[in-house]
């Protein structure tokens, strides 16, 4: 077991430097995510499926856009190597990607098994899959002294029975739990694991899946992004005060 003492956060100034990675980084909270971490200094890589659109928010943020479907078990290795290997390790990775399922939204009942299960396997298989390739770097993140953290994104849909919601409701819900088992047991590695639910934002998805919502009652992605980013740095704050009273 490692024990880690000299663990610096990124809180202490700011988040230049930190590595950073976000799947589904060309829409909504994803590329809100990359362009406030690029701006502060963070070295960020970030993953979509269409190459055009990664090219496009690369050219805008810095960032190195990667191409690839976290719900494609043959894209996840490649991407984990592109990752690591460009941003010389990693210290902190937010599964962001996701799918909504059936749309329109239809009752489970009417939900195919081949939908169930992509859902499942953007949502919940991909983040695991993910996150287990880049485990090592994290771990070593970890001993260096750095963020060490891994970020789930989810939704109130993970504990609401939403009517029409089955499938996404569904793989959201087991990621917020695979999270909290993970951060159980990831803690002697130094690793902590988050599931956040950012709330309902104005975004793509949204529209399509409740598409007579007035985006005005909306929360705006950056603003959630911000939100998010200040969730991550307590996060971090948090791991120096404990492992500094550990290590007294």
């Amino acid at each position: 077991m490692t024990k880690i003492t000299d663990f610096k956060p990124a809180a202490d100034k700011g988040f230049r430097g930190l590595r950073i990675a976000i799947t589904g980084g060309t829409s909504g909270l994803g590329r809100a995510l990359v362009r406030q971490f690029s701006a502060a200094g963070a070295r960020v890589a970030f993953v979509a499926r269409t190459a055009d659109r990664v090219k496009q928010v690369a050219a805008e943020t810095g960032a190195v856009g990667l191409v690839g479907d976290v719900g494609l078990k043959d894209d996840i290795y490649p991407l984990a190597l592109q990752i690591a290997g460009t941003l010389g390790g990693l210290d902190l990775l937010i599964n962001n990607a996701s799918i909504l399922g059936p749309v329109p939204l239809i009752p489970l009942a009417d939900t195919d098994c081949e939908d169930l299960e992509q859902a499942l396997a953007v949502n919940l298989v991909g983040p695991f899959r993910l996150t287990k390739a880049l485990y090592g770097a994290l771990a070593s993140s970890a001993r260096e002294g750095h963020g060490a953290l891994v970020v789930n994104i989810t939704s109130d849909a993970a504990v609401n029975a939403y009517p029409e919601w089955g499938a996404y409701g569904t793989s959201k819900a087991a990621l917020a739990h695979m999270s909290a088992i993970w951060d159980a047991e990831a803690a002697p590695q130094g690793i902590r694991f988050l599931a956040v639910d950012p709330g309902d934002m104005d975004t793509a998805m949204h529209a399509a899946a409740l598409p007579d919502t007035d985006p005005a009652t909306l929360k705006r992605p950056e603003d959630a992004a911000a939100e998010l980013i200040e969730r991550i740095r307590a996060a971090l704050a948090d791991r120096q005060t404990a492992l500094e009273a550990a290590s007294a």
